[in-house]
């Protein structure tokens, strides 16, 4: 039996037994099934609605990759959106800022509150969770403060291209999330940077010991996440026409179940753009295939999560006949 067992393995592709690989069959089954139910679900027009939709939160999804797979986590995205659609609206309107310099200010701001996430986690050495969970509560606190619960509108029509402008039939937004996955693949699977990633995530002392700049990768991954929140908060306000404090609450759950539901460990040391990008789609779809069906908003919260919970335990049944064939 010894001597069998390593042909059996080599017998079935990698590729075949990948948690993304059985994420996008379960995603393909899925529309199939919702197809049946409703003939414009799979339409070319409610496919790239709904390619619109999801690009706010994909854009926080792609760095929350690389900070989960450090064994990190970020519950502070929702509320740095937020806090840069609030920054964007009011420079412009308040403070006089002409709208391209407004938009680079909240960008900056964005990018300022993932650099003091990192910066105390790396420096100070407070937990993720703790620091984000904080944070979460103060850039919300903060954009509701300056905010004064007012919204801003009226917006020049140019600024309305990037939300909801199209280039080649496509959406704009989506056009710059594929770009950003492209970027975010490339440096995760061919990097440096990226194999520095999976080094923290697989054991942080260790990579420590190895002279492996942690400190200084986490806290570029943090940034980045609050850069992105920035473009998320821009591409937003453009795609809705106004400024409100309340933009962005709950996307960090909706972001974190992207991620892990494509395959990317809480635990750290493993996880794919990929699995991400598929995850996001799932979610997605699944709640605009089950609205067109008649299934009211708490259901669909059901499945998704009965789909998550699943995914998830496929996958760690996965890992674990992985690791017993080592």
């Amino acid at each position: 039996m010894a001597v069998l067992a390593p042909e059996v393995r080599s017998s079935a592709p990698r590729w075949l037994i990948r948690h993304e690989t059985l994420l996008t069959a379960i995603l393909a089954v899925a529309l199939a099934i919702l197809c049946l139910f409703n003939k414009n679900f799979l339409t070319v027009d409610n496919l790239l609605n709904q390619g619109r939709l999801m690009t706010e939160v994909g854009f926080l999804a792609l760095p929350m990759t690389f900070i989960i797979i450090t064994g990190g986590i970020d519950l502070s995205v929702g509320s740095i959106v937020g806090l840069c659609a609030i920054i964007l609206g009011y420079s412009w309107k308040t403070l006089g800022f002409p709208l391209p310099l407004a938009i680079a200010f909240a960008l900056g701001v964005g990018g300022t509150a993932g650099f003091v996430n990192g910066l105390m986690i790396t420096r100070v050495r407070v937990p993720p969770l703790i620091m984000t969970i904080a944070t979460l509560a103060l850039y919300r606190g903060l954009a509701e403060g300056i905010s004064q619960a007012r919204s801003v509108r009226n917006y020049p029509e140019w600024f309305f291209f990037t939300g909801q402008g199209e280039w080649l039939g496509v959406p704009v937004q989506l056009w710059i999330l594929l770009a950003g996955i492209v970027v975010a693949g490339i440096v995760l699977d061919r990097t440096t940077f990226g194999r520095t990633l999976y080094a923290i995530g697989n054991n942080e002392t260790a990579a420590r010991f190895s002279g492996l700049p942690v400190d200084r990768v986490k806290l570029i991954v943090y940034t980045l996440s609050g850069l992105a929140a920035g473009v998320s908060a821009w591409v937003l306000v453009s795609r809705v026409t106004t400024t409100r404090s309340d933009m962005g609450s709950g996307y960090e759950l909706d972001v974190i179940a992207a991620v892990v539901l494509g395959g990317t460990s809480i635990f750290g040391g493993a996880g794919t753009i990929w699995g991400t990008v598929v995850g996001l789609v799932m979610i997605q779809l699944l709640k605009n295939g089950l609205a067109l069906t008649g299934v009211k908003g708490d259901a669909t919260i059901i499945v998704i999560g009965v789909v998550l919970i699943a995914s998830t335990l496929i996958a760690s049944s996965l890992h674990g006949r992985r690791e017993v064939a080592r």
